[in-house]
């Protein structure tokens, strides 16, 4: 477990290799409004695109501009590069303007032969979910289509099955961070959360299995304060270690990169289309969704009083105008509640940024009284 532990580091390991040899095909994401089942359907690796705090953006930044987020510029770059040469194409959502960018850069210059636009709403409506359900169609047609893959509602509800059941397990581990004697760090959750889309899924499962035995009876010791981690797309693992090398222990989080990937579980009666457009439109707890406030809020907060946090963390990289605006309307009503925040704006994968943000956190644990 803990050589695979090693690989959550990596764009690329060994059973990527493995699955690629054995004529196996990966197809990448990057949103969570993106329904992965359709391509294990297909018997295609769905990877999640993550930059893993990479600091480089020079060939990026040559096709996005600088104010634009330094998440997507990075991840961008190793599309450019060549770090992400072994997918088999991509499926692009407007998550926000700056992926948008990312992705349509990615295909003009890579020009890969499968690349799909999914279109997904800004609003929970029963004529958005209708919308949905229609590309989510055109989704499964363009899969189908392309990969000479037949994605049948059978096979489509027997991988909401397994899927469910890995979300289960991923609620369970995520939820040893939350006990009073914490059985998961913060940093140990989000590398499981970044294997899970970078190893085959009955390799990740055994993995998880694992990782549930060994953490189930630990206790984590050794923090100041019990943390909530919240904000725009954040994949970095050092900035999670940073913050509890200093004593704030992540509990949990309303990440996309976190509990908002996989927390909500889909119905699997009925027609396995509208099941998953209504599960995955409505549980994306995201800032891009319109009028939906009140229900990110109370994800936080349910989130918050489960794990019965000191303080919360807000972050977002520069120029995310979507986490920027909510993180003011979060603080606010976070501290209502008498919980203390620190917001954190910061760039990506920045090195020079990590004195800057310790010695906020270190100040923010003084205030709290940790």
């Amino acid at each position: 477990m803990e050589d695979l532990m090693g690989y959550a580091g990596d764009i690329f390991n060994p059973y990527l290799q493995e699955w690629k040899d054995d004529g196996g095909r990966i197809v990448g994401y990057a949103c969570v409004a993106t329904p992965r089942e359709f391509l294990d359907a297909a018997g295609i690796l769905p990877y999640r695109i993550r930059a893993l705090g990479n600091p480089d953006k020079e060939l990026a930044d040559a096709y996005l501009a600088r104010f634009n987020c330094s998440f997507c510029r990075a991840c961008l770059q190793l599309g450019l590069d060549g770090s992400y040469d072994f997918l088999d194409g991509l499926v692009e959502t407007n998550g926000c303007d700056h992926l948008r960018g990312m992705f349509e850069n990615w295909q003009y210059v890579k020009q890969l032969d499968f690349f799909h636009y999914l279109h997904v709403p800004h609003l929970m409506t029963e004529e958005a979910l209708e919308f949905f359900a229609e590309e989510l169609e055109l989704y499964r047609e363009a899969i189908s289509g392309y990969f000479d893959a037949d994605v049948s509602d059978a096979s489509l509800r027997e991988m909401m099955q397994r899927n469910n059941r890995v979300r289960g397990k991923m609620r369970e581990l995520f939820s040893l961070r939350e006990k009073k004697h914490p059985g998961l760090t913060g940093t140990e959750a989000l590398a499981a959360l970044l294997l899970e889309s970078s190893l085959p899924p009955a390799i990740f499962e055994e993995y998880l299995d694992g990782l549930l035995a060994v953490n189930r009876d630990r206790e984590v010791s050794g923090y100041r304060a019990r943390l909530l981690l919240a904000g725009s797309a954040s994949d970095e693992l050092g900035l999670v270690k940073e913050i509890e090398d200093v004593g704030g222990l992540v509990v949990t989080d309303a990440l996309c990169y976190g509990t908002r990937a996989f927390w909500a579980l889909p119905e699997l009666e009925g027609d396995p289309i509208h099941a998953m457009a209504e599960a995955y439109l409505k549980n994306l707890y995201c800032a891009r969704m319109f009028d939906d406030y009140p229900n990110r809020l109370a994800f936080v907060m349910d989130a918050a009083l489960r794990a019965e946090v000191d303080g919360a963390v807000l972050v977002y990289n520069k120029f995310c105008d979507l986490h920027g605006v909510e993180n003011v309307s979060l603080r606010k009503d976070l501290e209502k509640e008498g919980i203390p925040v620190l917001v954190l704006e910061k760039e990506y994968g920045a090195g020079a940024d990590i004195g800057r943000i310790r010695t906020r956190v270190q100040a923010f644990l003084e205030r709290i009284g940790g």
